[in-house]
């Protein structure tokens, strides 16, 4: 017999995938308009208008589904991989730690390169050049799975980087069980992405509590134990206007981001 909690991650994860293919279906659409713009000036106000309405209807969707919706999810814009990922630069036998300054503590992590070199490569650039400074986390869910997303340059889950990274080490936590789900452990930091392979890129979660997902999203970091207990509080604290998943009532917002090798 399938138990309540069973169900409810399974209807998250449906309402999740049916979010990810709108998305998806909406960047399509931008991209053909964005074909026909090149190709006839004449129509441009027009072509323009429609692709408003198509992302603004989409959006729409998206913030419905996601007050009720489980899983780590990132919008990449069209041109999302129009930027090259950061050229390696990191020592690939080495740990490295994340540490942010955050309105709520310091929080840390630490990630090894070995594992996940492309992530954490593309972490040490962003950091280096400022890039998660006067950001905030701006997801927290409280039920079905229990993270807090940041990462987000737009604070609104739609930004990033202006380019993307493979996914790493999708086996770490070994193999999906029947219903196609892990268990993130509680301390665990992943990437977020579109619900698309290959689609990380600056966005992430902190696990505060054993979660199940699809084993979809690079597990890359592990938080110290003081940075998990401070996240912790911020999930009990609950979000904005009591729901289970949006901004979190603790406001987050980080203003220094550093990676050091350890």
């Amino acid at each position: 017999m399938v138990s309540s909690d069973q169900r409810r991650r399974q209807l998250a994860r449906e309402k999740f995938e049916r979010q990810q293919q709108r998305r998806e279906e909406a960047r399509r659409r931008t991209r053909r308009l964005s074909v026909i713009i090149a190709s006839s000036v004449a129509v441009v106000a027009v072509i323009a208008g429609g692709t408003y309405l198509a992302m603004g209807d989409d959006d729409k969707k998206d913030k419905t589904d996601a007050s009720a919706s489980a899983s780590p999810s990132a919008s990449a814009s069209p041109s999302e991989s129009s930027t090259p990922e950061p050229a390696m630069k990191i020592d690939k036998k080495a740990e490295y730690t994340m540490s942010l300054k955050t309105s709520r503590g310091d929080l840390g992590f630490t990630m090894k390169a070995a594992k996940t070199p492309h992530t954490t490569n593309s972490f040490k650039a962003l950091a280096d050049k400022g890039f998660f400074d006067g950001t905030k986390c701006h997801r927290l869910t409280t039920q079905g799975i229990f993270v807090l997303q940041c990462g987000d340059p737009k604070g609104d889950g739609t930004g990033g980087p202006g380019y993307t990274i493979p996914d790493e080490n999708l086996t770490a936590l070994g193999k999906a069980g029947a219903d196609g789900t892990v268990t993130y452990p509680a301390g665990t930091v992943a990437m977020a992405n579109t619900g698309q392979p290959h689609t990380g890129g600056s966005q992430f979660f902190l696990v505060y509590k054993d979660s199940k997902l699809p084993p979809t999203y690079t597990p890359f970091g592990t938080m110290d134990d003081a940075s998990l207990k401070a996240v912790k509080d911020i999930g009990a604290a609950g979000v904005e206007g009591g729901a289970a998943d949006g901004a979190p009532k603790k406001a987050v917002d980080i203003s220094k981001a550093a990676v050091d090798k350890s």
